[in-house]
């Protein structure tokens, strides 16, 4: 009985040691690892890995965007507006850019408060209309340009006793407006001791109907917006202040920011940021001019 009990306690301890032996054999299976957020640029999707680069306009702010019934003068289809066409200089830098990568490209018409949130969401890849690079969409964006340069002006009816104006101090007592959501119209307005600030305006063409209609005195814009207003109404005149004491006042910083175009596009992506500005770097102020002289002499109501 002893030597039974022996043997089975002998037994035992062999299998306990071989237990222990294959454990220590056996790699021990890690941890599992707690997941790690990835970073911006690797979870926000550039949105052109289908080869199509998706943008927004109003298609309806010349000369950087309007709509015509054709594809004259290259002019894109709106993809969400059947049977019409996008054209001006947002769609001619949007065609350089995606033609130097081997793009296809997609115009999507929305309407302006539309644009930042469309951007955010991932309605479109990117928004290119004549959008100043503020601090505040910053906040919400990020800016692939600057694609254009801009100067910040009036504009009034050439037979207005306020055509022969020489700063903003001679515009004082005059009714105006702006775009809605612009500088032109939060910043620069407010500057003119006396002037009597009516509604802003929803869109653009309402600003320049507003003006042409004799409902305001002048309206304040940025010039290629003001050029293509002339080109359109020869009845109107461009007040140019800058470079005097007359002009409207703002930091450096805030000077800049709302004179240079950009591109908008969702926070964090790096890869369309760096393809686009890849574009943008190989042209020139003088090239943006050129450009956008091109584009005012076709807009529409231009001859």
């Amino acid at each position: 009985m002893k030597k039974f009990l022996s043997l089975l306690m002998a037994l035992a301890m062999t299998l306990s040691l071989a237990a222990c032996g294959s454990k220590e054999e056996a790699p021990a299976e890690p941890p599992a690892q707690t997941q790690q957020p990835s970073s911006d640029a690797a979870s926000v999707p550039s949105g052109v890995e289908d080869g199509v680069l998706t943008i927004a306009m109003e298609c309806a702010y010349a000369p950087y965007n309007w709509t015509q019934s054709d594809d004259s003068n290259g002019a894109v289809e709106i993809s969400n507006v059947p049977g019409s066409y996008a054209n001006g200089y947002d769609v001619m830098i949007a065609k350089k850019i995606c033609e130097a990568n081997g793009w296809k490209l997609e115009v999507i018409q929305s309407d302006w408060d539309s644009l930042v949130p469309g951007v955010q969401t991932g309605t479109f890849d990117a928004v290119i209309a004549g959008q100043s690079m503020t601090a505040e969409r910053a906040e919400q964006v990020d800016f692939a340009g600057p694609y254009f340069y801009a100067t910040i002006v009036c504009v009034t009816k050439a037979d207005s006793p306020y055509a022969s104006a020489a700063s903003i101090a001679d515009l004082s007592g005059g009714t105006c407006t702006a775009q809605i959501a612009t500088i032109w119209y939060d910043q620069c307005l407010p500057q003119i001791e006396g002037a009597k600030i009516q509604t802003a305006a929803e869109t653009a063409p309402a600003m320049l109907m507003a003006l042409e209609t004799d409902t305001v005195d002048f309206i304040c814009t940025d010039m290629p917006t003001a050029q293509g207003a002339v080109a359109a109404y020869p009845d109107m005149k461009i007040l140019d202040f800058s470079g005097t004491d007359g002009d409207f006042q703002f930091s450096d910083e805030v000077r800049a920011e709302n004179v240079n175009i950009g591109v908008s596009l969702m926070k964090g992506n790096t890869v369309l940021k760096e393809a686009i500005d890849g574009v943008l770097s190989t042209m020139t102020a003088d090239d943006f001019n050129d450009l956008m002289a091109q584009a005012i002499s076709i807009q529409p109501l231009s001859e």
